[in-house]
């Protein structure tokens, strides 16, 4: 007999060799019913895998991230097999599950495939899937797999089995195909009842620019047709919303193939944007006690060296910069945290000085590949708003939810109540990807894990997701849309005080090593604004709106009246523009409408006359116009920004 565990703890006894969907049956038949895939010891497994030891065993349905890939990597086989169908000849590559759905990288071989030919994919499909075919593991030798994809003319295939070790080598067979594939399936092709072929993209072979373009199939799939009408609603929702989109419309930012991928410019009404956000985070921040410092854009290479940034992202960054000084060369800062070590490293430290916390929003840089920049979201040149803190081991705690805390605030006062902590640890099977002692990552490990349970957060542990040097908790908000997007996120690091060799003097007189947390609550800015954007369609809280009033004047005549309106709310530090072209008071309203503009005012000859305004509502119900005396509307947006720009409380 061998025991299982459940995750709430309960234990069973079962034979030996039962399956995981056997044990789900025990449990019941309707857990059996919505089972998708499950887990042994934290190892993804078959539902159909026969068990001989004792260990932990969990199970995942639709309402699982763990389910949702499983089903989507089950339909990306189903797919690569109606593919090779239609398209005789074609080389497979890859075909992972992704966060929304799954691609497959094929190299068509000379045949061409537009989106005509997507509903022909999707029909073909939905055929095999009707069929009920189940998902069978088996294991090959390396030779014979070899041997397999050779016979196919394969060469992709051969060269990731050529870098397999002989013993760890999966296929997965379903009907009459059959794929190089380490599992994690659903237990058959019948649970897929609805599939769509969302686009197609070029994507190097390996992500090599120096490699074939192959041919990148999207797609998703669900268990109800309705699930995937109801997405592609979304999907439609979303287009509206696209950052890239409302940033033009808008006049935020804009990009230039003359300056560069991935950098932006940021045009007068988005520059004015991000300071608001720097101002409202600098404001908070000083009242949390942190001090603001600034970092040159580059630094030696041997800086990188030392944080270990070099080693780790040093290849795929840009380039060292050579100087006329033999050996000298510079990189284009990566990261912030290194030239945060050396200010702190400037002077000697008292424990009694610690902590200190450093601010900076500063500038970085990352070489992104071309296919992978999107708008704001993937850039190559963006602004952290970076703090480091180094404390004593002893103020570790209560620092860490201190940083909490200004995240959250972060949040409530941007609207993104849906949120889960998301704490991000090592992979426990890859010890070999991080730096440090074992004995600095537990201790990292726990600091974040029982603050997070501390402050009460919702959270769920995800390994493999810590930064090289340190754990972290990371928060993934849901928008309006429903979408997790990762923003902001605190990292606990007892390494680089280390490498740095940083250190205060104990109340013992002894030179001890601080802890430092790495903490950014929005990320990147062009990150956080592109998220904003989309979350709010545009229509930001009212204290950070490029433009929170519009005034509209009936005819040039009242254009005097208009101007000083205008001057009387800039008074007040409220923003606002005149609009007297000499178009209908119609097409001004529609208009300023499509600006987003909360609060537009129309002015005229009782307007004058009365030295009031007539007010019109964006983002209300009633748009029907109220007048007030402009006293009165500066009363009623003063008190509509006091609401939604909340003060940090410490």
């Amino acid at each position: 007999m061998i025991e299982l565990i459940f995750p709430d703890g309960n234990k069973r006894s079962y034979e030996k060799g039962i399956t995981a969907i056997d044990v789900a049956k025990s449990i019941s038949e309707g857990l059996a019913r919505n089972v998708l895939s499950a887990s042994f010891n934290n190892n993804t497994i078959e539902t159909v895998t026969e068990i001989h030891e004792s260990g932990t065993i969990q199970f995942f349905t639709w309402n699982d991230i763990e389910g949702k890939k499983a089903f989507w990597h089950s339909t990306s086989h189903v797919t690569a097999q109606a593919i090779q169908e239609l398209y005789p000849g074609v080389k497979l590559t890859i075909g992972p599950a992704i966060d929304n759905g799954f691609y497959y990288d094929i190299d068509f071989n000379g045949q061409s495939i537009t989106d005509k030919d997507f509903e022909k994919i999707e029909k073909r499909v939905l055929e095999i899937a009707k069929e009920n075919h189940l998902f069978k593991m088996r294991s090959a030798t390396k030779v014979d797999a070899l041997a397999f994809y050779q016979s196919e003319n394969n060469p992709y295939k051969v060269e990731l089995i050529e870098n397999l070790e002989d013993g760890t080598i999966t296929f997965c067979d379903h009907s009459t195909f059959t794929d190089l594939c380490r599992g994690g399936h659903i237990p058959n092709t019948g649970l897929i009842k609805a599939v769509k072929i969302l686009n197609i993209a070029g994507a190097y072979w390996r992500g090599d620019e120096k490699n074939k373009q192959l041919t990148r199939v999207y797609g998703i799939s669900f268990p109800k047709q309705k699930d995937l009408t109801d997405y592609l609603h979304l999907l439609e929702e979303a287009k509206k919303r696209d950052h890239r989109k409302l940033g033009k419309e808008l006049e935020l930012f804009t990009f230039s193939a003359k300056v560069g991928q991935g950098l932006p410019l940021w045009l007068p009404k988005g520059a004015a944007l991000r300071e608001r956000l720097e101002n409202f985070l600098k404001k908070a921040q000083k009242k949390a006690g942190y001090e603001q410092v600034v970092t040159p854009h580059i630094g030696q290479k041997e800086l990188y060296v030392c944080s270990g940034h070099y080693a780790k992202y040093g290849a795929d960054s840009f380039q060292p910069i050579h100087t006329p000084a033999e050996g000298e060369e510079f990189l284009l800062k990566p990261m912030n945290c290194p030239h945060h070590c050396e200010i702190y490293n400037s002077r000697p430290w008292s424990y009694k000085d610690l902590p200190k916390r450093y601010a900076e929003f500063g500038t970085v840089y990352r070489y992104e590949q071309s296919g992978e920049l999107h708008g704001l979201t993937r850039v190559r040149g963006f602004t952290q708003d970076d703090a480091h803190i180094f404390c004593t081991p002893d103020q570790l705690d209560s620092e860490f939810k201190k940083v909490i805390d200004l995240v959250l605030h972060v949040f409530g006062s941007l609207g993104f109540e849906n949120f889960t902590a998301q704490i991000s640890l090592r992979d426990k099977e890859k010890v070999e990807k991080y730096i440090g002692s074992e004995e600095n990552w537990v201790k990292a490990e726990n600091a974040i894990i029982n603050a997070a349970k501390d402050k009460g957060l919702n959270t769920v542990i995800e390994y493999g997701e810590a930064a090289f040097y340190g754990p972290k908790l990371d928060f993934m908000v849901k928008d309006a849309l429903g979408r997790s997007w990762q923003l902001g996120t605190i990292q606990v690091d007892y390494n680089l005080p280390e490498r740095f060799e940083l250190t205060y003097k104990g109340s013992d007189n002894e030179l001890h090593r601080p802890v430092m947390i790495h903490r950014a609550p929005f990320g990147s800015m062009e990150r956080f604004i592109a998220i904003l954007l989309e979350h709010t369609a545009g229509n930001f809280p009212l204290w950070l709106m490029p433009e929170q009033v519009i005034i509209l004047s009936l005819s040039e005549k009242y254009e005097n009246y208009a101007q000083k309106v205008l001057k009387l709310l800039e008074n007040h530090e409220i923003r606002g523009l005149v609009d007297n072209r000499n178009e209908t008071i119609g097409k001004k309203i529609r208009e300023a409408e499509l600006k987003k503009i909360p609060f537009m005012l129309i002015v005229g000859e009782e307007e004058e006359k009365n030295q009031t305004v007539s007010i019109r509502f964006k983002n209300r119900e009633n748009k029907e116009q109220t007048s007030l005396s402009i006293e009165a509307f500066i009363a009623l947006v003063q008190e509509e920004v006091q609401k939604t720009e909340k003060e940090f409380i410490v």
